[in-house]
């Protein structure tokens, strides 16, 4: 910083000047530090040359500036050309302008530089948010590949869980937990428990992100973690419950206990989670519901059963079968759907409407594994439908291989003989492609075709012998392993194909298209009688230079043709045998010595010689050509099992159907008590309150709370209503439920009675004691401590001799306890009469309201008078804006509450304070360090100090170096909680814990302020 002061001012304008013009050129000529996507407007901030003179030091004295100025441009010049490095990252990174850091720390992770940069990174995060925000996205790239420099800044990220901003938060625990190191496993764990309990949904999500890195790292913490995952399982924010279920998953997916309680939220949760949170949530129910519902097609599976046992059975033995099946069918009940299987059916439909396919594919499979045949057809229609649209699978160029390939599986399934024509017209233009492995899915799509379709046999059979003439070895060998294979249908009309296979042998060099040519040639060598002694002539030739696999297929041809036509072929098998016997591979070394033994008999062969030809040219049936997607139903559809066949790593198997229901009960959840509602209306308002998620039968609680603990007793209850529909607890719920109305209604006319007699109270008073008997731990409001401070409303002078001074009583405003009592003291010091003093025009802001007191007619020369009104501030410092007026005057006032005036005292024993406390962690915490004034000695002047700036109570507390004060805002009655223990030397620790951050914030301010005078 010394250094740039110290730049002549001249010089520094020269370079501003020169700045814009040489923009352009020196992103352009920056290799390093310019992104591929070009130039952008940030990476102006600092430019080369004001590095290169911040590191030079520059020149001194502003006279010389002028003469200096040619040699300054030109050194300017050629330093653009150059781009920044490392040493100027470092610099930046090492300044102590935010500024420097914030652009060094953008060009780092824009052109993702991260050996040389490492721990100058790690080893200075600046208090900028900015930076903070850059600085863990780069560790959470890096964190794995330079854990030793990361864990430099494992304190950085302690404070960082607790800073204010949510996105310091996640990013600070998804760096913690992106850290491979066993050693800091204790702290990642109460990270994420401290995460679990955030007030932001956002922080609680990273946190169900960080439980399979830590299972992972650890796996001997999974207990702990399956606690975290059953706290967030009851979240009811959409933003947790996806990754919530994608940790479940990951961690303990056999514990479906977990899942009970929240089932119906899941499933009344899925339309407005994010799309890959709706795939894990739904593959996870489908498991769910295969092991707690019954088959919904069980009855179409009994009556097959019993049709096939009625064709096939005798006619005496029917009458033994009907009996069994009359007293089988009697014990078994009639299917009835669970109401929660249905509700999952239901709540899935409208995803099929989603953008993401792989939302789409998600219910696809739910519906294919667990609805009802009738209700398939949703998701699944007869391939013939899309006969029509035959042209819409025809396979572009673009397309990947894999739907290449899927395309071609539709349109050998549509194939019939109308449009077979057309089709193979089509896959003859495939087996031009580049693309490999669609070439050959083309040929067997070519066999298969010709194989379903008997007319065009012949047709497919003759294109595929033009093939054997292609350049490409690779159409050669799978047309000749697809001709073989139609051939075996009807060799003895396919001969010349056989010969002309035949001659082919010498230009087809792929070994599995030779192996195939021969074995044709053993197999059908009656039909090429003349031919197949050439072949094997030719064949032993070369033996020692095949492959195993034609080497085997030679040791076989030899063979055939020994047993049919031994006169030609005598010697040339015995040649065949005796280069196999010393062949390197002993699988051709054995099978040489095996037919040895078989066709040449001898007086130690035994019997088995005499069968040698029923074991050689047996017939041999015919192969079906099938598709390779054929036999996969044992896999979960949509699966990566199912897509390749293959058990993946990491497939969970799909439960079968129980064969009797589980109990039904497990998902329901504890009926909320009505009965701490005051009237019959109260629990009226809350019984026909509509959450978000639900419809039109009101499946679901309230969609989001700041503790995912809180509330999901009335969720569960109304999404066990609905689906419990017709119940006998519904019933038994409905009579108790009218009972409790009866009660209410007697207590109602009683009350009135009583309100009869004394003077009735207001509205707001009766929501003040609701709110009072709704508080859980009996919050009680108790007098006022600390003195009363007054301010001046109206000066006299201002006032024309009208002197107003006000003050906040900390009493409560009896009309309306959620209004701040304001007392108000008018002095007349004029030597006449003031009359009709009142408020008009009011200006408040939004939710701010205001009570004013009642005129005042005359108020004597000399003569004060004191006036109390109320306002409510809406838990905020705005100003009440408003006109004072007598007969003769309007004089605009305002008044404006300090922060400790909106909160009124409450009383809490230790524990609940504790308690509450846990509750108002994360966000809702502010702490800070302070040391504590001279006149602070003793714990008592702490008291008044606090208890002057704050309308709060003293709270028990078993340690004498601690003070604790709880109170609640006026207007919401959100808590706020204060402590501060004291320390050795004179120091302090405030911590302010309030819903509310704005008021903890300006209370932890003034409260300091208070303490360090």
């Amino acid at each position: 910083m010394q250094k740039l002061l110290q730049l002549p001012v001249n010089a520094v304008n020269m370079v501003k000047s020169v700045q814009g013009v040489a923009q352009g050129q020196e992103e352009a000529l920056s290799p390093v530090l310019t992104p591929d996507s070009g130039p952008q407007n940030w990476y102006n901030a600092v430019q080369p040359e004001e590095l290169r003179h911040l590191r030079s030091g520059g020149t001194g004295g502003g006279g010389e500036g002028s003469e200096d100025r040619p040699g300054l441009e030109e050194g300017l010049t050629s330093v653009q050309s150059q781009p920044l490095r490392h040493d100027d990252l470092k610099e930046m990174l090492d300044s102590n302008k935010d500024s420097l850091k914030l652009e060094a720390m953008k060009r780092i992770v824009a052109v993702k530089l991260y050996s040389p940069l490492c721990e100058c990174v790690c080893s200075d995060v600046c208090f900028l948010s900015q930076v903070k925000k850059l600085v863990y996205v780069y560790l959470v790239r890096y964190a794995e590949e330079q854990q030793d420099l990361a864990l430099l800044s494992i304190s950085t990220f302690q404070r960082g869980l607790k800073d204010p901003n949510q996105l310091i938060r996640a990013s600070a625990l998804r760096v913690l937990s992106s850290i491979r190191v066993t050693i800091i496993v204790p702290i990642m764990m109460l990270a994420i428990k401290e995460a679990a309990s955030d007030m932001s949904p956002y922080v609680r999500k990273t946190a169900a992100h960080a439980i399979p890195k830590l299972h992972s790292l650890d796996p001997e913490q999974k207990d702990q973690l399956i606690e975290v995952i059953e706290k967030l399982l009851a979240d009811k924010t959409t933003l947790v419950a996806g990754s919530v279920v994608m940790a479940f998953e990951e961690v303990c997916p056999d514990r479906i206990d977990l899942i009970h309680k929240n089932y119906r939220k899941l499933c009344n949760l899925l339309i407005d989670v994010e799309e890959w949170g709706q795939v894990v949530i739904i593959n996870m129910l489908t498991r769910y519901a295969r092991t707690q519902f019954l088959n919904p097609n069980i009855n179409e599976s009994l009556l097959e059963e019993s049709s096939e046992k009625a064709f096939y059975a005798s006619d005496d033995e029917e009458d033994e079968d009907k009996k069994a099946e009359a007293a089988t069918l009697a014990k078994r009940k009639p299917y009835v759907m669970d109401p929660d299987h249905r509700l999952l059916l239901r709540n899935t439909k409208p995803l099929l409407q989603s953008r993401n396919a792989a939302v789409v594919m998600a219910v696809a499979q739910l519906y294919f594994h667990l609805a009802p045949k009738a209700e398939v057809g949703i998701i699944a229609k007869a391939l013939g439908m899309f006969e029509p649209y035959l042209k819409s699978f025809y396979i572009r160029s673009t397309d990947p291989t894999q739907i290449k390939i899927l395309k071609l599986e539709v349109l050998t399934n549509l194939a019939n003989e109308t449009n077979i024509s057309t089709i193979l017209r089509e896959f003859q233009t495939y087996i031009k492609s580049m693309d490999k492995d669609f070439v050959a899915a083309s040929i067997q799509a070519i066999g298969r075709c010709a194989t379903n379709i008997g007319e065009v046999r012949d047709t497919c059979l003759n294109g595929l012998v033009q093939l054997l003439s292609n350049r490409d070895e690779l159409v050669v060998a799978e047309s000749v392993v697809v001709i073989k294979k139609l051939l075996q249908m009807q060799p003895e009309q396919h001969s010349d194909i056989i010969k002309h296979m035949a001659k082919l042998i010498d230009n087809i060099q792929v070994p599995m298209a030779r192996a195939s040519i021969l074995w044709l040639i053993g197999e059908y060598c009656e039909h090429v009688p003349k031919i197949a002694p050439d072949v094997l002539r030719n064949m032993a030739k070369t033996f020692t230079n095949e492959e195993d696999i034609v080497k085997l297929q030679i040791i076989n041809l030899a063979a055939k043709l020994y047993l049919t036509n031994s006169k030609q072929t005598k010697l040339l098998t015995q040649y065949v045998l005796n280069l196999a016997k010393y062949d390197q591979n002993y699988d051709i070394r054995d099978r040489a010595r095996f037919i040895r033994q078989l066709i040449v008999p001898t007086d130690k062969s035994g019997a088995l010689s005499k069968y040698a030809k029923k074991l050689f040219l047996a017939l041999k049936p015919a192969p079906v050509l099938q598709s390779t997607f054929k036999d996969r139903d044992h896999f979960q559809l949509g699966s990566l099992s199912h897509l390749l066949n293959a058990k993946a790593a990491g497939y969970q198997e799909l439960p079968d159907w129980p064969e009797s229901a589980p109990d039904p009960s497990v998902r329901n959840v504890e009926i909320p008590d009505w009965s701490k509602c005051t009237s019959r209306k109260d629990r009226k308002e809350k019984k026909t309150e509509k959450p978000f998620y639900s419809d039109s039968e009101g499946e679901s609680g309230p969609t989001e709370s700041a503790d995912s603990d809180s509330g999901s007793g009335s969720e569960s209850a109304s999404a066990s209503d609905e689906s419990g529909s017709g119940s006998e607890s519904e019933e038994s719920r409905e009579e108790t439920e009218s009972e409790d109305e009866e009660e209410d209604e007697e207590k109602e006319k009683k009350r009135k009675k009583r309100l009869d007699k004394t003077k009735a109270k207001k509205p707001a008073e009766e929501s003040a004691e609701r709110c009072a008997n709704h508080t859980s731990h009996q919050i009680n409001t108790i007098a006022p401590s600390g003195s009363i401070k007054m301010y001046e409303l109206l000066h006299r002078i201002t006032g024309e001799g009208l002197a107003v001074e006000y003050c906040f009583s900390r009493q409560p405003f009896s009309p309306d306890p959620n209004m701040v009592a304001v007392q108000i003291q008018f002095t007349n010091n004029t030597n006449s009469e003031t009359k009709n003093l009142h408020i008009e025009e009011p200006r408040l802001q939004s939710g701010m309201r205001i009570r004013e007191f009642t005129e005042i007619d005359v108020l004597a020369a000399g003569e004060s008078v004191t006036v109390v009104m109320g306002i409510d501030f809406c838990d905020s410092t705005q100003a009440a804006n408003f006109q004072l007026c007598t007969h003769t005057r309007k004089f605009f006032v305002s008044i404006q509450p300090p922060v400790g005036e909106l909160m009124t005292p409450v009383f809490l024993t230790e524990n609940d304070f504790k308690k509450e406390q846990g509750k108002l962690m994360g966000m809702n915490e502010i702490s800070e360090k302070l040391m504590l004034g001279e006149k602070c000695v003793n714990e008592h002047v702490i008291v008044e100090r606090v208890t002057a700036t704050a309308n709060l109570s003293r709270v028990p507390c078993g340690s004498e170096k601690e003070c604790r004060f709880a109170g609640k805002t006026v207007s919401s009655g959100c808590l706020v909680l204060v402590t501060v223990p004291t320390k050795e030397g004179g120091g302090a620790q405030l911590t302010v814990n309030c819903e509310k951050m704005l008021i903890g914030t300006l209370l932890v301010k003034d409260i300091m302020q208070a303490l360090s005078q």
